[in-house]
Order: C-alpha cells, then structure tokens, then sequence
C-alpha cells in the first residue's frame, strides 16, 4: 500500500512540477523587455471597431465615448455597438450618437452569434476588426497603435493589454492581479520568446477578412475566443502583442461574481481542449508550436488549483510522511517565485497583501466549479457589469 502511495506521489510531483516549470520559464521570459513600438504608418487602415452588448445598459456609453475620442481619422472607423436586449432608453441615445447601431435577438445569446450577424450587415469595406467588450475603454491613441501595428509586413493577428478599470476591493484586485499575470506568462513571455501571445477576448484586433471568414464556423456558447484562437492558430497564424497599449476592462467585484466567472472559463476550457485534443498528433508532426503550446495551456491545471493542491499536498504529506514532503514545499516556493516575477511591481502594497487573505476561500470557490462544469458550455452565463449592477445571469 505504501509503494502505491509512493508511485501515485512521483506520478502527481511530475504533473505538477511540469506545470510549475511551464509558468517559471515564461515568467522569467517576460523580465526581458524587447519590444520596440512600430513606426508610424504612411496610411489609414480602415477599422471596424465591434463591439457586442448584451444587456450592458450601465457601461455601453462610456465604452462608446472613449472610441469617439480616438485621434484617428474620422473616416477610416466605424463604431459598430451589437445591441441584444438592451433597454429602448438605451438603444435611442446610442442613434443619436454617429455610430452604427445594430439590434439583435436570439433565442440563445452569444458573441459569436453577434458577431456573426453584425457582419453579416455592415458589410466588407474594412481592413481591421477590432474587438471590445461593452465595458472597455481605450485611450485617444489606441486605434493608431492598432494602425500601426498593422502596417508592419505579416501582422494579421494583435492583442493589446487589458489591464484593471477598477480595483475598489479585494475580489477586483485579486482578478486584476490574476489577469497581469496571465499578461506575463502567456502574453509578454510568449512574445519574448518568439511564440505566439493568448488572446483574451476583446482588446485583440484581425485583418478583417480573416476574422470575418474564421468567424463564420464558430459557433461557441461560451469561451468563443478559444475556439477563434485555437483554429487560428491550427492554421499558423501568428498572434503578435502590444505591451504598451492598454484597454482597461472591469474586474468581478463579488464572490458570486468570481465563482461564474471561473465556472464560464473552466467549463470552456474543457469543452475546446476534448474538441482540440485529436489534432495535436498531426499538429505536433507539422510542426505547429503554437497550436500544440496552446493545447498544453487547455490541458494544464489552472493556476490557482495548482497551488491549492501544491499547498494542500505538501501540509497533508508532513504529517504522513515528512521526507516525500520536502519535494513538495520546494515546488511550491518555486511556483510562487514565479508568481510574483510575474506581477507588475505596481501592484505590491498592503491592499494585495489583505487581499491574499481570500485566496483559500477563492481556491474553494474554483474547486467547488470544477463540479459544476457539466453542462455550463451549454448555456451563455454572462457578467452585467457597472457598479450597480454586479450580478450575474445564465440565459437559458
């Protein structure tokens, strides 16, 4: 019975160190600053700037008036806000605005199918699709950064860096410093190291004809930026990444907020990778990195879980047997170096070190989503967002 234990102990210690190497790698690459902004373009792309509401009555405004703002050339964008199920009172003061205004309803809402039709009417006269989510906000100089980007020979594919719109208590913070991570390690330490950066779901832009035709055969629930990335990425495509151009977007503010959330993303996570998994001999043999380093990130275990379980391992193992134990607190002092690496310095003070104190309880929250995944690509759960409105939804 011991040697069992000891077999299942190596075999859990090899996953695990596995996946605590993977983070420490990428987070030592994103150390390395090598990106230099692209020169200014000689010419205006056209830009289609799409942006998918769906019952966002409380932040679609502000989202509209800061791509109004652009320092861009008033006819070379075009706001394009997909309006589902927002109130009338909403809808009326968008036309006034000099958007365009596309109402839609479905009997299942999801992104992919605003998108989709959203396209379907504004038609072809654009050279990039950028992506925003309904509580974004850009800076005046974000589309000539994109532009620019743009202009540089084989860019088809750019993220841009999502960074927090608010940190007004622990739970934001958490998700803020949870996604700057995700920054580091899978964006910016990607880049470093010649791969190709995640993308995250809006701040990301497309040569518009590719994006429009890739588009046409995802029909994702939830998590359609996974779909998108991975059949991209199957194709070779190269996600390229702009550090210094921010988007800010809204953190969860709730418990209950946090558990959906990582319910959405666990449950998509597991849907893509068991819809994935079969290309990965072909993909491995052709060579495509990217695509095989993206399906090693849909068959790792998320971050947090692996340190719980790391944590929770090494407590369990001092008590039973104190020698397999060392192995343990070493792989978990070394995952937290790597953790911290890749935190931007901004955020160390004594509001993250009070906001630790939650980790335990959003480490049972995640663990207690992994039993709830079942089904929950089924259905579209979406986050209202706006101050006043931090609750959360499954549109059945």
């Amino acid at each position: 019975m011991e040697n069992l234990a000891h077999i299942l102990d190596f075999i859990l210690y090899i996953l695990s160190a596995i996946n605590v190497l993977y983070l420490l790698v990428y987070s030592l690459a994103s150390l390395y600053h090598r990106f230099q902004r692209p020169s200014s373009a000689s010419e205006y792309k056209r830009i289609a700037i799409l942006i998918p509401a769906y019952r966002e009555d409380a932040v679609i405004r502000e989202c509209v008036r800061s791509c109004l703002a652009q320092q861009y050339p008033s006819d070379s964008f075009e706001i394009v806000v997909i309006s589902d199920s927002m109130e009338p009172e909403t809808n009326a003061s968008l036309s006034l605005l000099p958007i365009r205004l596309v109402q839609v309803s479905f009997k299942k809402s999801t992104k992919a199918k605003a998108l989709n039709a959203a396209m379907a009417i504004i038609g072809d006269d654009y050279d990039i699709a950028l992506i925003l989510d309904a509580d974004n906000i850009i800076p005046f100089d974000y589309l000539s950064d994109i532009n620019n980007m743009f202009a540089q020979s084989g860019v088809e594919i750019v993220q841009t860096h999502r960074i927090a719109k608010n940190l007004n208590n622990h739970m934001a913070l958490l998700d803020a410093v949870s996604e700057e991570i995700n920054n580091s390690i899978f964006r910016l330490g990607h880049a470093n190291l010649g791969m190709s950066a995640a993308l995250i779901g809006s701040g990301m832009a497309f040569r518009y004809s590719l994006f429009r035709d890739t588009m046409s055969s995802v029909h994702a629930v939830g998590g359609f930026d996974r779909e998108l990335e991975l059949k991209l990425l199957y194709q070779r495509k190269f996600f390229y990444y702009l550090p210094y151009t921010h988007v800010q977007d809204e953190k969860v503010q709730t418990r209950d907020d946090f558990s959906r959330q990582r319910r959405r993303w666990l449950s998509a996570q597991w849907y893509y990778c068991c819809a994935f998994v079969k290309y990965i001999p072909k993909a491995f043999v052709a060579g495509k990195w990217d695509f095989c380093d993206k399906m090693y990130q849909q068959l790792s275990c998320p971050r947090l879980l692996l340190i719980g379980l790391i944590f929770i391992l090494a407590i369990l193992l001092s008590f039973f047997r104190a020698e397999w134990s060392y192995k343990w607190w070493i792989l978990l002092c070394v995952l937290t170096m790597a953790l911290l690496i890749s935190i931007p310095r901004r955020y160390y003070s004594r509001q993250l070190l009070s906001a630790l104190r939650s980790l335990p309880y959003a480490f049972y929250l995640m663990a207690k989503s992994l039993f709830r995944i079942r089904g929950a690509n089924n259905d579209f759960i979406h986050t209202l967002h706006g101050t006043c409105k931090q609750t959360e939804e499954i549109r059945d």
